[in-house]
């Protein structure tokens, strides 16, 4: 009975301290997530309602990431324009959309051809959007490019060719939707960058700098568009189960043509596009969608430097004689 008694007692103890570590300790850091959490969660609900009727323009919407985006706007009773280079798969994109049984009141998508390089036509474009429509609430700006290529190897032309198209198209296509944004003193910019837009890997020099660059403007850009209520979001995901890599670009430009592993498993890209709408609906200005490993490698780059250049060069080597045996 003794012993039961001393058993009980350690019990009551170790529960004690681990109630006391729990109020000590964890509460302050659980307790501000759970508040944010809840508040996340009525604005969602809140904003849920005002989505239906939405001009949303997508850049990218033929294929991947854009088309599953395209999927979940429309569905959500979005006026969906869907903007890229191929008007042909464009075309399909919304073929399957009007195909959709829904129980919401949908929008017949429009079709928008555009090239991201082609900066100076960018602003003709968002004109027809507005003149059709008469506004553009969302900007998704997710059409980009990437490249499989050590910095030596990669001729500057494509250094050029990727940072038009994923930095310099992205930011006139914004600053063309901008004026009637804050006239209207409502809108949203949405940057669809990558974790490589945090922090960089071997053989992704261009596209990790232009995505880079990417994080600074949608910074900076945010700051000064709070006083006109006009929001910006950054969407850093890690790899998506979709063809840019087979699509990327090799150091002489042509196509890569493979697909990496680390892509083929990726997430999915109805599973991202499901996240990046609910990031709008609460209001979030820069999300992470990526897995342990990448969350982790951000933080080791921030506060231990030369952990993380340690841990990059020998992936570097790793990479380099992968390579040669191929």
């Amino acid at each position: 009975m003794k012993q039961l008694e001393e058993s009980t007692g350690l019990c009551r103890s170790e529960g004690s301290f681990f109630l006391w570590i729990l109020s000590t300790i964890m509460l302050p850091f659980t307790l501000p997530h759970m508040i944010f959490k809840i508040i996340g969660i009525v604005k969602e609900r809140r904003y849920r309602e005002c989505l239906p009727g939405k001009v949303v323009l997508i850049t990218g919407a033929s294929s991947g990431l854009g088309e599953a985006l395209a999927h979940t706007f429309f569905l959500a009773g979005c006026k969906v324009v869907l903007a890229a280079r191929r008007k042909q798969e464009l075309e399909r994109v919304r073929k399957d959309l009007l195909a959709l049984h829904t129980t919401v009141v949908t929008h017949s998508p429009l079709v928008i051809p555009l090239d991201l390089s082609h900066i100076n036509s960018l602003p003709n474009k968002v004109k027809e959007v507005l003149e059709i429509h008469g506004q553009i609430d969302i900007l998704i700006n997710n059409g980009g490019v990437s490249v499989r290529s050590d910095c030596i190897s990669t001729a500057i032309e494509v250094d050029i060719k990727v940072m038009l198209v994923n930095y310099f198209g992205t930011v006139a296509l914004s600053k063309a939707c901008l004026p009637s944004m804050i006239k209207r003193k409502q809108g949203r910019i949405v940057c669809i960058s990558s974790v490589q837009g945090k922090f960089s890997i071997p053989q992704r020099s261009a596209y990790g700098a232009s995505k880079h660059a990417l994080q600074a403007f949608c910074d900076s850009l945010r700051a000064e568009m709070a006083e006109h209520n006009v929001k910006v979001t950054l969407v850093s995901p890690g790899y998506i189960n979709t063809a840019l890599s087979f699509n990327a670009l090799t150091g002489t430009g042509n196509q890569y043509g493979k697909m990496d592993s680390t892509t083929t498993s990726g997430a999915s890209p109805e599973t991202v596009a499901k996240r990046i709408l609910k990031a709008l609906l609460r209001d979030e200005d820069d999300i992470t969608i990526a897995p342990i490993a990448p969350r982790v490698a951000y933080w080791i780059r921030h506060l231990c430097p030369p952990l993380y250049f340690w841990i990059m060069a020998r992936r570097a080597r790793k990479l380099d004689l992968s390579n040669k045996d191929e």
